[in-house]
């Protein structure tokens, strides 16, 4: 493997904010980078909730970075506020027209311009698909997603189909990651390269028939 020095906290936050400005979605003079330790701060905000998920997103492809805090406001420009009797509308219609997400699954209340999402799925992945659907919806605030999952067939081996995906998986080193479950809960432990690696471990998790929840315990570790 090569060995590459380990960056300093200056020059990590020098590539998070390019990475920053390549993200075409993300204003990057209204965000602050802080850095500590390879743990990044994102602190000042954005003008819509998709700007501040891209944002996060962004600095996850960063190598290098150790965690993330979230403290990025939203602020809506007067032009972007809606009502949330617009939202809740807007929300219910992209959650409708998804070809993922069951017909009357899903039930979405608004307040204040934040979501919740209610609700029951068969598939880990239409949970999150249903919040993936409003991030960036005009004068959205913030996402919860509190829609649960109940499988209509139970998986008889649950981590067998998780770790057989992970094998089958050319971003994944299945050898570097545990799967536990307990019932059709699942965690996932061990080390990875990046966030990247991190997230498309859970995804892969999240795809298994029969899985309620995925803990994922995953720690970046960065190879220098």
């Amino acid at each position: 493997m090569k060995t590459a020095k380990l960056k300093s906290d200056s020059e990590l936050k020098t590539d998070v904010l390019a990475e920053l400005n390549y993200e075409p979605s993300v204003k990057v003079t209204d965000i602050g980078v802080l850095v500590k330790d390879g743990s990044v701060t994102l602190n000042g905000y954005a003008t819509n909730y998709g700007e501040k998920w891209d944002a996060v997103r962004a600095v996850k492809r960063v190598a290098g970075v150790k965690a993330i805090a979230d403290d990025i406001k939203v602020k809506l420009p007067g032009s972007l506020t809606r009502t949330d009797g617009d939202i809740a509308g807007a929300a219910g219609n992209q959650i409708s027209w998804s070809p993922t997400i069951p017909s009357g699954s899903v039930q979405v209340t608004v307040s204040d311009g934040r979501i919740t999402l209610e609700g029951e799925v068969e598939w880990g992945f239409q949970k999150e698909d249903a919040e993936n659907v409003v991030h960036h919806l005009t004068g959205v605030k913030g996402v919860t997603n509190l829609i649960s999952i109940k499988p209509k067939v139970t998986s008889t081996d649950v981590a067998s189909a998780i770790k057989s995906a992970f094998e089958r998986s050319a971003l994944l080193d299945a050898m570097k990651i545990e799967v536990e479950t307990h019932a059709n809960n699942v965690i996932l432990r061990g080390e990875v390269r990046n966030y990247a690696e991190r997230d498309e471990a859970a995804r892969v998790a999240w795809a298994a028939p029969g899985v309620y929840s995925v803990d994922n315990q995953l720690v970046v570790k960065w190879a220098w």
